[in-house]
This record gives C-alpha cells, sequence and structure tokens, in this order.
C-alpha cells in the first residue's frame, strides 16, 4: 500500500518523562484513471471528451474542485526518540513510501 506521512508530533512519556514522537500514516488511493474512450458509438466517445473538457475547464476555473487523492488514517506510530533513531528512517510530513507487511515485519520503501 501507498502511504503518507500525515502528521508528526512530539509527545512527552507520562511515566518516564522522556521525549518522543508520534508519527500519523495515512493510505493514499489514487482516483481511478478516466476510462479510456473508443469503445461504443462515436457519438458517446464525442460527448465523454466534450464532458472531461469541461469538467478540467470547471476546475482550472477554480469552480469545481480538482479530484483529490483520497487518504485514510492507517498507521499511528508512538515512539521514543531512541526507537525514533532506531528505526533509521526520517519520517517527514507528505512523505511517501510503499508499505509492506513480510513475515510479521512492516517494509518501509521509499518511492
Amino acid at each position: 500500500m501507498r502511504a503518507r506521512v500525515f502528521r508528526v508530533t512530539s509527545y512527552t512519556d507520562p511515566e518516564t518523562g522522556r521525549p518522543g514522537k508520534v508519527i500519523e500514516l495515512v493510505e493514499v488511493r489514487r482516483p481511478q484513471a478516466a476510462r479510456q474512450f473508443g469503445a461504443g458509438p462515436e457519438e458517446v466517445v464525442m460527448a465523454q471528451r466534450m464532458f472531461q473538457t469541461l469538467m478540467a475547464q470547471l476546475q482550472g476555473m477554480g469552480l469545481i474542485p480538482a479530484q483529490r487523492d483520497l487518504m485514510l488514517p492507517k498507521i499511528t506510530l508512538i515512539l521514543t526518540e531512541e526507537e525514533y533513531d532506531t528505526l533509521g528512517l526520517r519520517l517527514e510530513v507528505n512523505e511517501e513510501f510503499d508499505v509492506e507487511f513480510v513475515d510479521g515485519k512492516i517494509v518501509f520503501r521509499t518511492v
């Protein structure tokens, strides 16, 4: 799955008083690609192209918001500073990773 770092906040462990980080990752789902034109009667294909062109113009003028990636909450990591350093990965806001679950491990791959 594709994941994006949504938020990184500092915290203090209430028991030990040690500093740490809360890292929130969201799953990123891209909008489905526009259907390929060419199937069906020529009039239908022309109408689809005109509609797509009209929508693009309205989005360009700001009248209709552009389609955005769908972001779903996925993983929250709560780490001490030592654990974060041991992770060996700098997680910055808006950075994207491919996340895989392999043999009981979570593997982050940079995109």
